[in-house]
């Protein structure tokens, strides 16, 4: 008999899709301002809580292997395995308050968000016409700047009040209330045109095809464009102003509201545009942006301006980039937007890893490589056609 459920009209799955979305970057975000507590609460030292920072984003690199569940065994079921491998992974701290069940929780709880992210994005590229797609997107990435905007302090109020592990009872229950919902209100649907193929023959297939190279260049590049300035911004307000905290504390939250802003702003004129305008306008006016960078950067106030400006442009980059990924693959949308994921991860890591290195010269050379590195990512878009591609086997 099969399990029986509430179909909801889409418009709020969409809605209920955000508000996971929000809570699981709640866990995203939590470890960067609140570092030193629960360094303090685990009774290690910052070096070896990176560890598990760094653990969590090597996480990235498995998400082509993970991503393509959707497509195997259906977005749903992608969806509750994912929910509650996070659910579990944050659970684990609450019985056990140690460093090495800590290290595994921050690994299981982004495994499982690599589980559940491509299957949602793929279950809207299946239910929404391409045409009216990009709106419902730019809505459930708002959960991404609301986990930021309003995450951030709730975090803040359970720990000041409970103590470090309070977060964690919060993140388990809404990860395992999540499945109970998922499993009441998505249908059990599995697209038509659903590959059957093996995740690795996916996955090679899907790098035979040209635009989907070209997809992958593109996140890239963008990625490492945003993050050789995200690494370094920091420490040029801190060397330029010498306000750490203060000027650290307004840039936080300038990049959340900008991000979203920039959210906002996708929900409302991706679809108008059109995808592919929207991520070229967003690309150009980055690049324009990171050059002005240096110039802006001589005021605290157009420092602050300036980054405003280009988180705001990345942001819409990015989310105007996600309809049109879901369309790059059709036939096997769980694992294009899986391997879109480890596109992130990458180009992150070529940002952190050339940013610092680039500040020994100068921020004018991390504003110039973000500009060069976007104009990268628009010669990339340009190669992408949609609707053209197909799983050979």
């Amino acid at each position: 008999m099969a399990a029986r459920h509430l179909t909801v009209p889409l418009r709020w799955q969409v809605i209920l899709f955000m508000i996971i979305r929000w809570a699981v970057n709640i866990n995203t975000r939590m470890v960067y301002p609140f570092l030193a507590v629960f360094a303090r609460g685990l009774g290690v030292d910052f070096t070896t809580i990176s560890f598990a920072l760094t653990a969590r984003a090597l996480t990235g690199v498995a998400s082509p292997l993970l991503g393509p569940i959707g497509d195997r065994y259906g977005r749903k079921a992608s969806m509750l395995v994912g929910m509650a491998t996070f659910g579990i992974a944050m659970a684990l701290v609450i019985i056990w308050p140690t460093y090495p069940v800590f290290f595994l929780s921050v690994v299981l709880g982004f495994l499982g968000m690599y589980v559940y992210l491509p299957a949602v994005q793929a279950y809207l590229g299946d239910a929404i016409a391409y045409q009216q797609r990009g709106q419902a997107f730019a809505i459930t990435e708002l959960g991404w700047s609301l986990s930021f905007i309003l995450g951030i302090p709730l975090v803040g109020f359970l720990i000041a009040r409970y103590g470090w592990q309070a977060p964690f009872p919060m993140l388990a229950c809404a990860g395992l209330l999540a499945v109970g919902v998922i499993a009441w209100l998505i249908p059990p649907i599995q697209s038509s045109q659903s590959t059957t193929n093996g995740v690795l023959s996916n996955i090679r297939s899907a790098l035979t095809q040209p635009s989907v190279v070209a997809a992958m260049l593109l996140s890239i590049a963008f990625t490492s464009a945003n993050e050789v300035v995200n690494v370094m911004f920091g420490v040029w307000m801190e060397d330029s102003f010498g306000l750490k905290v203060a000027a650290l504390g307004v840039a936080s939250a300038i990049i959340g509201f900008s991000e979203l802003g920039a959210e906002s702003l996708s929900a409302g004129l991706v679809d108008r545009l059109g995808k592919e305008r929207s991520v070229a306008i967003g690309l150009a006016l980055n690049a324009l942006v990171a050059l002005g960078l240096p110039w802006l950067g001589r005021s605290l106030l157009g420092a602050e301006v300036g980054l405003g400006l280009f988180f705001l442009t990345f942001e819409f980059a990015i989310v105007c980039s996600l309809p049109m990924m879901s369309e790059v693959l059709p036939l096997a949308r769980a694992t294009l937007m899986g391997m879109n994921l480890a596109a992130f991860a990458l180009g992150r890591a070529i940002g952190d890893l050339l940013g610092p290195q680039l500040y020994h010269i100068g921020f004018w050379a991390n504003a110039l490589l973000a500009a060069l590195l976007n104009l990268a990512a628009l010669a990339a878009l340009s190669r992408i056609k949609l609707k053209k591609v197909d799983l050979g086997g």
